[in-house]
């Protein structure tokens, strides 16, 4: 039988954070490990044009942009491996990781990078022109620049519908915000600076129908259910702001996590509720939400890591000398 594959450092995930905890491990000599998920790259990989990350003054695709992030952990030596990790257990180290319900691996430690992934209403017509770059987005922060004096539609009634509502209104000419309901989610002082700002337009009981556009989105078809009438909104931009989700269902009952699914780490660190496990990016950020930020942390959780190491190997050594 043949020994079992012991790893130093083991990610989990491929967006920012992962690939850059996994360019800082390599450079230390930690022989990093990359589990990719099944969609390698993250986020990004839905995106167009990226212009607000440092290093590209003339914008990337964000496919290119993880391209480019792969390569550079590849050079220093992490070994990316396509896969899904489907069970992980916490109870001992070294962790037991299950890839693709069928291989098992062991790490002495191990970053979670998974992300999160937003939430879309579903329509053909919004996934369609979103694959194609056609202006449907889930980020205003992100793409909100490429519709400066135009006019955009925005989904949503929480807290963070209502702040990208605004930052588009500070961008755009008008902002036309869809709420299905006769009230919003959002705290009363997002719902009062909304209400005043002067190019939003708030929609109630509105729900949308179609995204219109072949190539590039034109309008927002959109009902009122209160009265079955239908109606076209000319919009150049649409934004869907209807809330993430961690992607963390085989943490659940292992690492500790809110209400909403994040995982929880320790102050300003990544360290999470368990020794040797540390989690960086959008699986425990639901604040910022940025590639830049998640390669911060993922920066974190690295280093991190391998203090955690060196820790244990001192630990090692000293009880080897005491016996």
């Amino acid at each position: 039988m043949s020994k079992p594959e012991i790893i130093d450092c083991l990610i989990i995930g491929s967006g920012p954070a992962g690939y850059t905890a996994a360019i800082y491990a390599a450079r230390a000599g930690l022989r990093p490990v990359m589990i990719t998920g099944m969609k390698q790259g993250g986020q990004l990989m839905d995106t167009t044009d990226v212009e607000n990350y440092p290093g590209y003054p003339d914008g990337v695709m964000g496919p290119q942009m993880m391209g480019d992030f792969e390569k550079q952990a590849v050079r220093f030596g992490t070994d990316v491996r396509f896969g899904y990790v489907t069970n992980i257990e916490v109870d001992e180290r070294p962790f037991k990781v299950t890839v693709d319900e069928k291989t098992d691996v062991y790490a002495k430690a191990v970053i979670i990078a998974t992300g999160a992934s937003a939430k879309w209403l579903g329509l053909d017509s919004e996934i369609r022109l979103r694959d194609a770059g056609g202006g449907v987005s889930a980020c205003a922060v992100c793409d909100g620049f490429f519709y400066k004096k135009q006019d955009v539609a925005i989904v949503g009634a929480g807290d963070t519908a209502a702040e990208e509502a605004l930052y588009l209104a500070k961008l755009c000419t008008n902002v036309h915000m869809l709420v299905r309901r006769d009230e919003m989610r959002a705290s009363k002082i997002m719902q009062t600076r909304v209400k005043q700002t002067e190019n939003i337009t708030i929609h109630w009981n509105t729900e949308t129908v179609n995204v219109e556009g072949d190539e590039f989105v034109t309008g927002a078809k959109v009902i009122n259910n209160k009265t079955n009438e239908e109606s076209v909104i000319p919009v150049t931009g649409f934004f869907v702001a209807i809330g993430h989700k961690p992607n963390t269902d085989i943490f659940v009952d292992k690492l500790d996590m809110d209400s909403e699914g994040y995982l929880i780490t320790k102050g300003d660190s990544t360290v999470t509720n368990v020794e040797g496990v540390f989690a960086c990016g959008d699986v425990q950020d639901k604040i910022y939400r940025q590639a830049v930020t998640a390669a911060g942390t993922g920066c974190m959780a690295a280093l991190e890591l391998e203090r955690f190491l060196a820790e244990k190997e001192f630990e090692a050594s000293q009880e080897a000398v005491q016996a």
